[in-house]
């Protein structure tokens, strides 16, 4: 049997909103869900799993009509889904009275329930939420019942607010495969067996790194998954080194260059590290204009000559506080302390 696991696709988000670049962004998460979905129709995949968060906010109608468009298109792939935490089931929600496809089965039950697919030899079990938070361990208690040779548990959350487990007790639970939603940072918490596939795309900049999709198999044998990228865009944090010959000029060049290398159709929170001329300020607000950067910090430090200024200063305040720590090493704590007082004394002299 042959599955592709997502989860958090957050349809209808708007990421980094305001910013140039982010204008086809919410867009680009339908088109990566629909790449998905040609990948299934490609494989002839059985199952298409999705563990919650479909939708950033409570689905529109038309939202709900265009996604089961794309789900019959399936000529093969059957789809089971549940709701998360930002697309619970309210009490005016569309997914109440919402007809799908044949070949779409939402498990949007409070509690546990199953859906059998007796030619596939699987059963897969879920549960949806009727509010933004579930503080119950309600998986505590899942395990796998028998129904079929193969069964699936899918589900959603993982930390204190939203049904928090213990993942021994879900190694324990008898299913051959746990597909986990809410962590938007892929990762497996048992190889093969209990895995988050993450945010199908990453929506706020935190979501750093590589995001995608999980392909299974269960076969005889066990079950075989594989972790396949697809997102267009990730959010990348990097560190751009600066020297004393730099200039404003230059250091936009270095990040314009570091941009490229690591591709221009992502999206960057830049840190500029290293020593600058003490007389160089660097406007940061200016600099963030250039692509997809979301936000430049600059973390360097002057590069102040603490000879000179030694002798410039003797028996003033300052002069005194470079002479307690000339002798620290470089790189240290105390060699940190030195640059950051002396550039507070310094703004502060006269």
């Amino acid at each position: 049997m042959k599955f592709i696991h997502i989860a958090d696709l957050h349809l209808g988000a708007e990421p980094d909103a305001g910013r140039a670049y982010s204008q086809n962004r919410s867009q680009e998460l339908w088109e990566t869900l629909q790449s998905v979905l040609e990948v299934c129709e490609e494989e002839q995949t059985d199952l298409l799993l999705i563990a919650g968060d479909i939708f950033h906010g409570q689905p529109l109608r038309r939202e709900l009509k265009e996604l089961n468009y794309y789900f019959a298109e399936l000529t093969h792939t059957k789809v089971v889904l549940i709701a998360g935490n930002h697309d619970y089931i309210r009490k005016d929600s569309y997914y109440r009275t919402f007809q799908w496809n044949e070949n779409v089965i939402p498990l949007f039950g409070r509690e546990l329930e199953y859906v059998e697919f007796p030619e596939l030899r699987t059963a897969v079990y879920g549960l949806s939420y009727y509010s933004r938070e579930i503080r119950e361990p309600l998986y505590e208690s899942a395990f796998a019942g028998g129904i079929q040779e193969y069964e699936i548990l899918l589900a959603h959350g993982g930390d204190e607010k939203h049904c928090p487990f213990r993942v021994k007790k879900l190694e324990e639970s008898g299913f051959d495969y746990i597909a986990l939603g809410h962590i938007h940072r892929p990762q497996a918490l048992m190889k093969d067996r209990i895995i988050y596939a993450g945010a199908l795309e990453p929506i706020d900049r935190n979501d750093v790194g590589p995001h995608g999709y999980v392909k299974g198999e269960i076969t005889e044998a066990g079950v075989h998954t594989q972790w396949i990228p697809c997102a267009m865009r990730s959010y990348i944090h990097l560190e751009v080194p600066v020297n004393t010959e730099d200039t404003m000029g230059s250091v936009r060049k270095k990040i314009l260059e570091a941009v490229k290398d690591y591709g221009a159709e992502n999206m960057y929170k830049i840190i500029l590290t290293g020593y600058r001329d003490p007389d160089l300020r660097f406007d940061t607000e200016r600099m963030d204009r250039d692509g997809n950067l979301l936000e430049v910090i600059d973390e360097t430090a002057p590069q102040y000559d603490m000879e000179e200024l030694l002798q410039e200063n003797e028996g003033n305040l300052l002069g005194e506080y470079i002479r307690r720590f000339k002798d620290c090493e470089k790189d240290s704590r105390e060699y940190q302390a030195l640059y950051e007082g002396v550039e507070v004394l310094l703004k502060n002299k006269g």
